[in-house]
């Protein structure tokens, strides 16, 4: 296989990933602000199991970076993944999700993990 068809196979399986709106939305919240599973949780109001097993898609992808800090672990958004530049070209087109965790602050549902 030559390289330019595995580059167009690996950005493809990127935009399929992209292809999902929570995982989407996810990227979008990540552009902006690093976030933990159970902000996610909150925000699309699905299953802790499920957020986990987007999350781990966008990590498997490279797409997505995890830090500890204490008890808590905090995703942010890759920005050394080769498909960085991609992605932000992607984002800047969607709307800002930042209400979204607006809404949880104002639920007392934010999580400072300072």
């Amino acid at each position: 296989m030559s390289e330019s068809t595995v580059e167009l196979e690996s950005t493809a399986n990127i935009l399929k990933l992209l292809g999902d709106k929570t995982r989407l939305t996810m990227i979008k919240i990540l552009d902006s602000h690093d976030a933990c599973v159970c902000e996610f949780v909150a925000i699309f109001k699905i299953s802790q199991p499920a957020i986990s097993q987007h999350i781990r898609k966008l990590k498997d992808a490279g797409l997505v970076r995890e830090t500890r800090r204490g008890q808590w672990i905090i995703y942010s958004l890759s920005k050394d993944s080769p498909y960085y530049p991609l992605v932000q070209d992607l984002l800047q087109h969607l709307p800002a999700q930042d209400f979204r965790l607006k809404e949880l602050e104002e639920q007392g549902l934010r999580i400072s993990c300072e």
